[in-house]
């Protein structure tokens, strides 16, 4: 645990994003309420972490940080990302299919 930066992202006064990180959970146990501990992550370095009252998270950010966001940004950052075009995806055929399909073609002319 001692390894991964904590990252805590909040929304500010004039709602713009605030970050900040923490190399401990000392302080932000002073900010918020300990409820349980986070044990069904699916990364599993983040298992054992603190899960806080008022705080979504942890949620994995790379491999040396470790995230926890206000409900307020979760909702509006998963808007942005599930709004986001998705990347178009070229299907390639792998050559032993190419070479499969050329005989097949081949043997089908005689």
């Amino acid at each position: 645990m001692a390894d991964k930066t904590i990252r805590v992202v909040t929304r500010a006064a004039d709602g713009s994003l605030k970050i900040k990180d923490y190399q401990s959970f000392a302080k932000i146990e002073k900010l918020h309420e300990q409820i349980g501990i986070d044990d069904s992550s699916t990364d599993l370095s983040l298992r054992g972490f603190p899960v806080f009252r008022g705080l979504i998270g942890p949620i994995p950010e790379g491999r040396a940080v470790a995230r926890y966001e206000s409900p307020e940004v979760f909702e509006q950052l998963t808007k942005e990302w599930a709004a986001a075009p998705g990347k178009k995806r070229r299907r390639r055929r792998s050559a032993a299919t190419a070479e499969g399909a050329a005989t097949v073609d081949a043997t089908a002319g005689n």
